[in-house]
């Protein structure tokens, strides 16, 4: 089923977006990205039909094309939208010709309610017709009426379209979209559909093809990675899976989110265990550690199912870090649950946490459970729960200090980099360091692997300050890809130089908050 407002005319226009910028110059266009990796993936999709519209990345100034691609999961998201909205009216009312698009989880929730709400959006799309976008904006102009589309079902499987990668280094790959989960707080499953799961030569195929682009790494995802295979009836597919990736030649990282705890099995942990460029992270969540309120969210495990998990996985990777995401406040939660949280977090000793706020959500079923906690002791828990965490965190990265660990180079540098000099990048554990280059080293590039000590530990971060025995630079191909890519857009190949960040998408390979809250 679709919505489309104004119904399309029965002679179609060209999807190769005509110009509204002066003649001779090309039309640009900007992607900003709210919410999860899927959405960040998805982006990567968007620009890729924009440029095969014969649109270029915005490099400075005013974007052509604004399209935002939005998230749904919290109320905060909303907000976020109608205001960046809200700001760009004037903006495309001084720039004849100028078009916004709204797509992503939100867009598929509120539809027509974008129109109502801003009236000035061009082009309404929704989770399952991404590759619907260029058409829309072309028969909005053609029109010059607002277009929405909305299919329920997903049209063609998102990886099947053009894309534009944010980084030549490292990938997403997505092996499934939707989810079978009926979590009581989760609006997702009823904004992306039920579980589809591609082939897995299809998802070998287009990891080779990364591989042989320049890429080191990967990233699959999923809503939940590890039923993987449900729908072609092989429940043991992702464990496979993570197997096949090992025998990719050039590829050096695995990683993988999210999975779900109920479905997290022990041939997952084993393959993991053995296959070794499978990265030494997982992120798991856990939402609460109260069994009861476990419950009432319909997660379908215990406190002491999730802590056996950890259990398993550090007899097998020692090393292993681990993340999480957890609900605080969620409707009902007493003292006593709340404690329970904390002390399964307290067990855990989780190297990051993703910690949230509830947010009441129309559509879910816990939007209208009874006992939603007011905002002051919903903020209260929050502190402490942030407060534990960040000790922990604190406590296991000093364990980290004196260790060597090999660091891939990002093109993403600190907010200090300018004063400190040092690069930043990601350890086998997904840790983020900052280090610096000893005075006449070799400088990596982003891709390039880098082997240094921990020298200091901090709550979100590890820095090395190696001396020039400590220090080992990795050439890498994807170093190579890198120098490629500058040397196309005429770019310098410098760690956090000119073009260090793709234009054209705002959020590129995010980083690792320790957490987010409701404002």
């Amino acid at each position: 089923m679709s919505i489309t407002v104004p119904a399309p005319s029965s002679a179609e226009p060209s999807a190769t977006l005509a110009p509204a910028a002066p003649a001779g110059t090309q039309r640009t266009y900007e992607v900003r990205t709210f919410g999860c990796q899927m959405n960040v993936h998805d982006s990567e999709r968007i620009s890729g039909l924009l440029e095969g519209a014969g649109l270029a990345p915005a490099a400075g100034g005013q974007a052509d094309v604004v399209v935002f691609n939005t998230c749904a999961v919290r109320e905060n998201a909303d907000n976020k939208l109608y205001g960046n909205l809200g700001m760009l009216a004037p903006v495309k009312e001084a720039n004849p010709g100028m078009q916004i698009a709204v797509g992503g989880c939100l867009a598929q929730k509120d539809r027509d309610t974008i129109l109502r709400k801003a009236p000035w959006v061009d082009a309404v799309f929704g989770t399952h017709n991404i590759g619907a976008l260029p058409a829309l904006l072309e028969r909005a102009r053609h029109n010059d009426e607002a277009q929405l589309e909305i299919l329920e079902a997903l049209d063609v499987f998102p990886s099947t379209l053009p894309t534009k990668r944010d980084s030549v280094y490292a990938g997403w790959v997505s092996i499934s979209v939707g989810c079978n989960n009926t979590c009581t707080f989760c609006i997702v499953p009823s904004l992306r559909g039920k579980e589809r799961d591609r082939r897995p030569g299809e998802i070998l195929a287009e990891i080779e093809a990364l591989v042989a682009d320049g890429a080191i790494e990967v990233t699959l995802l999923g809503q939940n990675v590890n039923s993987y295979g449900v729908e072609f009836g092989d429940r043991g597919a992702f464990a496979k899976l993570l197997r096949a990736c090992g025998s990719i030649e050039g590829l050096e990282r695995v990683r993988f989110t999210s999975p779900h705890p109920a479905a997290f099995t022990d041939d997952v942990i084993d393959a993991m265990a053995e296959t070794p460029n499978v990265m030494p992270q997982l992120h798991m969540p856990l939402q609460s550690g109260s069994d009861r309120i476990l419950k009432a969210m319909r997660r379908s495990y215990r406190s002491a199912k999730f802590l056996g998990i950890l259990d398993r996985v550090r007899e097998r990777m020692p090393s292993a870090a681990i993340s999480t995401d957890i609900i605080v406040g969620f409707p009902g939660e007493t003292e006593e649950d709340f404690q329970a949280t904390l002390d399964v977090v307290e067990k855990s000793r989780f190297a990051t946490a993703f910690t949230f706020q509830y947010s009441r959500r129309p559509g879910t079923p816990a939007a209208d459970l009874p006992d939603q906690l007011p905002k002051h002791v919903v903020q209260e828990r929050f502190e402490r729960l942030t407060a534990l965490q960040d000790r922990i965190a604190e406590e296991e990265n000093a364990r980290q200090v004196g260790r060597s660990v090999e660091v891939m180079v990002t093109a993403n540098q600190g907010r200090k980099a300018g004063e400190t000099h040092r690069l930043t990048g990601r350890a086998q554990d997904q840790r983020l360091v900052h280090f610096s280059v000893p005075a006449g080293a070799e400088v990596p590039r982003p891709g390039d692997l880098v082997t240094v000590p921990v020298t200091h530990a901090a709550p979100f971060h590890l820095l090395s300050d190696p001396t020039a025995a400590e220090y080992s630079v990795r050439r890498s191909r994807a170093g190579d890809a890198w120098d490629r890519s500058q040397a196309d857009s005429c770019g310098a190949p410098v760690p956090g130089g000119p073009g260090a960040a793709a234009a054209g998408v705002s959020l590129g390979m995010p980083s690792l908050p320790p957490r987010r809250s409701t404002p």
